[in-house]
């Protein structure tokens, strides 16, 4: 078993209440919960018509999609960092 503590921390997304267990801190935990419930709500507004579902696949594809432009970003960098030594 592992020895790393669970944290457990019920959030609001989207007006669902969810409970969610991890190692990182409650507070890191409520943080993710919040952005990803202004994400929804941003996308939400401007495609009122999307039911919830589909909304969540949307805010996940952005939230993927973010992901990758930092990912490659910091290759990146790494790679200048790294020339910039060589």
């Amino acid at each position: 078993m592992s020895d790393t503590k669970k944290n457990r921390s019920t959030v609001d997304i989207y007006g669902q209440q969810y409970t969610i267990v991890g190692s990182e801190s409650t507070s890191h935990i409520r943080l993710i919960a919040s952005m990803v419930d202004d994400k929804m709500r941003e996308i939400g507004s401007a495609n009122p018509s999307l039911d919830t579902s589909k909304l969540a696949v949307l805010t996940a594809v952005n939230a993927v999609n973010d992901y990758i432009k930092m990912k490659d970003r910091v290759e990146s960098l790494e790679a200048e960092i790294k020339r910039l030594k060589d």
